[in-house]
């Protein structure tokens, strides 16, 4: 489906690629990974060499030094890929977690490690959540308390996403306990092996089965000063800097999701018959499914433009918020209606659509919840 008003020849050539990589690698597997609880390191490794892992990253490290478009472009095949456990796995490598050392990272710190991540060679996961602190960052309790030239980490993270498979870390922590919560909190890379960290254990989830997420744990982690990512204190900035990026991401993946599920539903009930007829021909269906099909296209159009106005420099804050408040919601209406338009088949472990219902359902919470999105959107109306 073309988007020409905001993508170039160079995005619809990016999309084609992303395409073929899945029907060709990820659609023959993808069964397998939903059991083991994650994606095998070949094939992100695999998305290297085809350069998937670094299309926004400078042609120095090996990226593409493409924009906020191909990164939307990436994130709508990911999910229409109906793997959407997978399409997260390299999203937040891609575009969620590694972003933390680009952006902020030293010369040297990106020197050091990212053409292994561009390649694959080394995965990246964004440690920020806690037991009790999710969207509101502020609240944060792990600790790192300087001692000489180390910071010495204390405290726990929790829904990581590639947290247990994961080789280097951003990682959250505050800093200053007397200062105000945005002054206090200060990025650390972490590499696995690090004494004091662990891997406490590994989640299991409703969806995104082939994603492994874990629970964190940091006890006397000791971390040498030169491995803050940007500078002391300015932590939570950056974490918000990003998440307009991580928002819009998460906007194209979901709308990758529901044009993928809308696509099965109308092979599905065109054939499927009942009382003699194509379920296709009953208008309560078609008209429900053709009502949903102009709100994914709508909500489509809002992420690309959305997009593309954030690789042109511009604040898109408040459209950022309503896209993922918008494309969280809209996501599972349309898994909702097409579960139900599956019939039986629809409830069954199995069935593709099942599936993409379990993995939807995480789309109005992760990343920023629905609530929250609208009260960002609120204070700029």
């Amino acid at each position: 489906m073309s988007h020409h008003l905001f993508l170039t020849q160079e995005h619809e050539m990016l999309r084609d690629q992303v395409r073929r990589f899945i029907a060709e690698k990820v659609h023959p597997a993808a069964d397998s990974w939903e059991k083991d609880g994650c994606v095998p390191r070949d094939i992100l490794r695999q998305m290297g060499d085809l350069g998937f892992l670094g299309i926004r990253y400078p042609e120095e490290y090996g990226g593409s030094a493409m924009d906020t478009r191909a990164t939307a472009v990436l994130a709508e095949e990911l999910g229409r890929s109906t793997y959407a456990g997978f399409a997260i796995t390299a999203l937040v490598h891609t575009d969620m977690a590694s972003v933390h050392l680009y952006n902020a990272g030293t010369q040297a710190q990106r020197a050091e490690h990212m053409p292994d991540i561009i390649a694959g060679r080394k995965i990246v996961a964004v440690a920020v959540t806690e037991p009790d602190a999710g969207s509101d960052v502020k609240s944060i309790r792990t600790m790192a308390r300087r001692d000489g030239d180390d910071f010495v980490l204390n405290g726990a993270k929790m829904f990581i996403t590639n947290g247990v498979h994961a080789d280097l870390y951003c990682v959250a922590a505050k800093t200053d306990t007397q200062g105000p919560a945005s002054q206090s909190v200060t990025i650390f890379l972490v590499e696995k092996g690090t004494p004091g960290f662990s891997v406490s254990r590994a989640l299991d989830k409703h969806g995104w089965c082939s994603s492994d997420t874990a629970e964190l744990s940091f006890q006397e982690c000791r971390i040498p000063a030169e491995n803050i990512l940007g500078q002391e204190g300015k932590g939570f900035y950056s974490i918000m800097k990003n998440f307009q990026n991580e928002r819009i991401v998460l906007g194209a993946m979901a709308m990758g999701e529901a044009q993928a599920a809308l696509d099965l539903t109308l092979d599905y009930v065109k054939t499927r018959q009942a009382f003699g007829a194509p379920l296709w021909s009953k208008e309560a269906i078609r008209q429900r499914l053709s009502m949903l099909s102009a709100r994914v296209t709508a909500a489509r159009q809002l992420v690309y433009a959305t997009a593309a106005r954030d690789a042109a420099g511009e604040d898109v804050v408040k459209e950022v918020s309503m896209l993922k408040a918008l494309c969280g919601e809209l996501v599972n209406d349309v898994m909702y209606d097409c579960v139900q338009f599956h019939g039986g088949t629809g409830y069954m472990r199995g069935s593709a659509i099942e599936r993409m219902a379990r993995d939807a359902r995480v789309q109005s919470i992760g990343g920023g919840a629905t609530e929250v999105m609208l009260e960002e959107v609120a204070k700029r109306l």
